[in-house]
């Protein structure tokens, strides 16, 4: 083997020796932060941030930050109280793995596990693992179902709203149904439209109302990834419904009415929704007193009918009289029918002429005696 050439007074094994020792982490393993790239946790659960530091690691501390740069947040440090969070093991120099409790839609994010060394100067940032970025999964809130502010007469459009919020991931399905049935729909709105770390969602619903609605149900069911089965909200459709009586006035007996008979008006207000209605009878637009209303009772498809009477005598002065039934329903405008009272004349007993009568024959020669005593006096005026 050829000798070592001096330099400068030095053998080269020298030489090379010094060089090692000048070199930062020459002869020796340079540390490395390692911490994994994707975290999935769902709302409520804990989170598991691992970070490991690799042997020769210089004197300093180590703390996790969310976020990078100027902005990023400080969310554990080996000094600090962070009430949600907590070492692994705290009494490991290689394991600074965190847990955080109670996870929240707005823990989403990325975090950096971060090494500090320690020197004369003060402590200075000197590796950084390359960032674990943590999803979390939220489950959307109870929908609810809204409706108009004020009922609506079928046949009218009515929208409907069903909402829901604090979600994540962004995907959900929204259906509607009526009765059990699914009803198109147009696509929900989840806000915002850019990245988040929750959503809301907003879907409408176009609906015309029937009278059989009054026993009708509207469901809104939400999908989404982190549930183990749909939610739903109902709404009964009767919140939303007014149906105006349908008026019926009727006599007995039929008319026309004998002179001085006894005849009952009936008033029917059939097939209204909600039950809240009140009755009154007006004679030739007079309000009266009078009448028998009966309490209202339910009809099988839910809307609700009213039934009312009253009972006037025949009289020859309340011939062609006007008897008219209000409603008032639902404080809505009144609504009325009317029937007029026809009486007839009585009609002659049967065999018997309108010359028979006494009263009849004692008239007639009355008139017949005034007439002579009439031209009796002129007679005797034109003597003079």
């Amino acid at each position: 083997m050829a000798p070592s050439t001096p330099v400068s007074g030095l053998s080269l094994p020298c030489l090379v020796l010094l060089l090692l020792l000048e070199i930062p982490g020459a002869g020796a393993q340079e540390f490395q932060v390692l911490q994994p790239q994707d975290v999935s946790v769902s709302a409520g659960e804990t989170l598991t941030l691992n970070c490991s530091i690799t042997a020769n690691a210089p004197a300093g501390g180590v703390a996790w930050f969310k976020g990078s740069g100027r902005g990023r947040q400080l969310v554990y440090n080996q000094t600090g109280s962070f009430p949600r969070v907590a070492r692994a093991v705290p009494s490991s120099d290689t394991d600074f793995t965190i847990r955080l409790r109670d996870t929240r839609p707005e823990d989403a994010g990325i975090y950096h596990c971060v090494k500090f060394q320690k020197n004369v100067t003060g402590v200075y940032e000197t590796s950084s693992g390359a960032g674990t970025a943590v999803t979390v999964s939220a489950r959307p809130s109870a929908p609810s179902v809204s409706g108009p502010p004020s009922r609506a007469e079928p046949g009218a459009p009515v929208t409907f709203t069903c909402t829901s919020g604090g979600f994540a991931p962004r995907d959900i399905a929204v259906t509607w149904f009526k009765n059990g049935a699914e009803l198109p729909a147009p696509q929900p709105r989840v806000l915002p439209a850019h990245e988040s770390v929750s959503y809301s969602v907003s879907s409408t619903l176009g609906l015309s109302l029937t009278p059989e609605d009054a026993r009708s149900q509207l469901t809104c069911q939400l999908g989404h990834s982190t549930l183990p089965a749909p939610l739903r909200a109902t709404y009964n459709l009767s919140a939303a419904l007014r149906v105006p009586p349908r008026l019926r006035v009727g006599t007995a007996p039929a008319a026309p009415v004998a002179l001085n008979a006894s005849v009952t008006f009936t008033c029917h207000a059939e097939g209204f929704y909600p039950e809240d209605a009140s009755l009154s009878w007006l004679e030739n637009g007079n309000e009266m007193d009078l009448g028998k209303s009966s309490p209202p009772a339910e009809n099988p498809d839910g809307t609700y009918m009213l039934q009312s009477s009253l009972e006037v005598k025949a009289t020859e002065q309340r011939s062609q009289s006007v008897f008219t039934c209000r409603v008032v329903h639902d404080s809505q405008p009144p609504v009325s029918a009317s029937k007029m009272l026809r009486v007839s004349q009585p009609a002659p007993e049967p065999g018997q002429s309108p010359f028979s009568s006494p009263a009849l024959w004692i008239g007639l020669f009355l008139e017949k005696v005034l007439t002579a005593a009439f031209l009796l006096f002129l007679f005797l005026r034109s003597k003079q």
